[in-house]
């Protein structure tokens, strides 16, 4: 299960997945923002908030968060992980190579500078 808010006015989508990821979180999130993006043209960013990384429910799953990554990363400017996972590092240094969005780790405990700095996105 994924929670999700989007804050149009300042063009930011908030998620915050609470169990192991299903296909039906990514439909649900699409079903969210797609409008907006379609509307406005994009996000200035995204807040993952993740204090751990509980993986995916199945490799359908897998698959449906791969697609909405490659659907959707040209309508995002910058990606905040906000997680004391040690994926955090490895997502950041990694996903700059496959994502237009800038992407930047920041420690669970710092929520609000990873808002800050998501919402300054282009």
């Amino acid at each position: 299960m994924i929670t999700c808010g989007l804050y149009e006015e300042k063009r930011l989508l908030h998620v915050h997945p609470i169990t192991p990821l299903k296909k039906s979180d990514f439909e649900e999130i699409a079903r969210i923002v797609d409008p907006f993006i379609e509307k406005e043209g994009k996000l200035k960013g995204l807040v993952i908030e993740a204090k751990d990384f509980f993986g995916w429910e199945s490799l359908g799953a897998m698959s449906e968060h791969f697609k909405f990554i490659r659907n959707h990363h040209e309508h995002i400017g910058r990606v905040a992980l906000v997680t004391d996972s040690r994926l955090g590092d490895v997502a950041e240094r990694i996903g700059s190579h496959f994502v237009s969005a800038e992407i930047r780790h920041f420690p669970a405990d710092q929520l609000d500078a990873a808002d800050q700095w998501a919402s300054q996105g282009r």
